[in-house]
This record gives C-alpha cells, structure tokens and sequence, in this order.
C-alpha cells in the first residue's frame, strides 16, 4: 500500500521586488507531523509536486514547541504557529503564506522588527541598573503573581498584530501585544517607576486610542494572554494620565 502523501501550497517571492508564485509540494505524512517538519522535510528534497526542482522555502523557525514565536505565518487563511499546527487537524492542500502586515523578506519570512520599535517606545523593561548589588526585591504577593503571569507569557508571534484591522500604516497603532507589556510592567513593583513614561507613550499617535476593540487579537493569541483586558484597563490608565498633566500644566 502507497504511503500516506500530505499536499501543500505555498507562496513563495525570491525578494520584496520579486513577483509572488504558488508551488505545490508533496511530502510523506507521519503521525505528529506538523507545518514546521513539512517544510524542513520540502528542504531535504525540494522539489516541487510535478517533480521540478526548485529551492528550500525561507521561513524563520528556532524552538519548535511555541516559545519563541518565531515561525508565525498564515495557515490555510489563519495567523498561527507553524510548529504548533499539526497537519492531520487541517485541511488540504494546506496552504501557507507570510503574514501580510509585514515587511516581506523571502518567501514566508517577514521583518517584525516593528513590534520591538514599538517595545522600545514604551519601555517595556524593569529599570535596574546592575552595577551594585540592590538587595532583596519588592515583595509581589500571590494574587499579582496571577494577574501578571499570564502577560509574562507573550512570544512576540505578532499574530495580534497581523488580524489587528487597526494595525495599519495609517494609524501607527502599537498594536495588543505592547499595550499588555506596559501593564505587565506598570504592574511590576520595580518597573512601575516608568509608568507615566509608558502611559504618555500610549497617548499619542498610533497608542492605545486607535483600537477598535475587534477583538480579534484574543482570539488568535497561541498564548490566550488577556488582551482585550489589557487594553481596557491601560486605557483607563492613559485617560487618568492625561488628565493629571493637564492639571499640572
């Protein structure tokens, strides 16, 4: 009897400038096999269904268990992890495309070094300065341990980003991922120091104003991180911001 085959459709574009196509693949299905093994197996013989030969497919990749957030990609029309989504739950051809929000790099590899600008910009980080021993931390009790730790769970996938229809190049919007790390950190004992910096931050164009509360950033998020929560109690905390300077001006 014939092995089981797994049929896939991928999009492929040599550069930014290049023009885009869709090559067929075939590879041998396994029990377990997932997205991220298809195209490592396409990379040991890439050769495409009607037996052409072509090259490997670019695509970013590094933990294979969902903790780096490196291989975020489309999956048949979903934003998802290709080391998490297993081919016997997905309909064939499986069809696979780079995130569309995205500077393209090649193939299914996008530039996301926006999110980290935007990470930047709000200072998402604890302030420590390393060069002395500063003792013993602030205690955090254990009912801010689980409201915290949730949030401490991000990746950096950008899959929020990339079903976000406010994030767009019109609108600069930092997107639900950022706005959960400055409440990650505004929250933090040590981190709260900068709080009214990361507030101001989200004041401005392109902050936590632009979300449309779709909801869809929650619902996409491999981590299920409280997002729309998120956004809702930050929000509440830029208004009270704001208004606090404009009485002190």
């Amino acid at each position: 009897m014939a092995n089981k085959t797994v049929q896939l459709e991928i999009k492929r574009q040599a550069s930014p400038d290049a023009p885009s196509v869709w090559e067929k693949f075939e590879v041998e299905w396994r029990p377990g096999l997932n997205v991220t093994s298809a195209l490592m197996d396409i990379a040991l013989n890439p050769t495409t269904a009607d037996g052409h030969a072509t090259t490997p497919v670019t695509y970013d990749s590094n933990c294979l268990e969902e903790i780096c957030g490196s291989c975020a990609m489309r999956i048949n029309g979903k934003a998802r992890m290709a080391c998490s989504a297993l081919i016997e739950n997905l309909e064939q051809p499986v069809r696979i495309e780079p995130l569309s929000k995205f500077p393209l790099v090649r193939d299914l590899q996008v530039d996301r070094s926006v999110l980290f600008e935007n990470l930047k910009a709000v200072k998402a980080w604890v302030p420590v300065d390393g060069t002395y021993d500063l003792g013993p931390g602030p205690r955090v009790f254990p009912q801010q341990q689980e409201v915290s730790y949730p949030l401490s769970n991000c990746i950096s996938c950008t899959c929020c980003m990339e079903v976000c229809p406010q994030f767009t190049e019109e609108t600069g919007f930092v997107g639900a991922a950022t706005i959960a790390q400055v409440k990650l950190f505004n929250n933090h004992p040590t981190g709260s120091v900068l709080k009214e910096e990361r507030l101001r931050a989200l004041a401005g164009d392109g902050g936590v104003q632009e979300c449309g509360f779709a909801q869809n950033c929650v619902e996409v998020c491999p981590k299920q991180l409280p997002l729309t929560n998120s956004i809702s109690d930050v929000s509440r905390d830029v208004l009270i911001q704001k208004a606090k300077d404009f009485l002190r001006g």
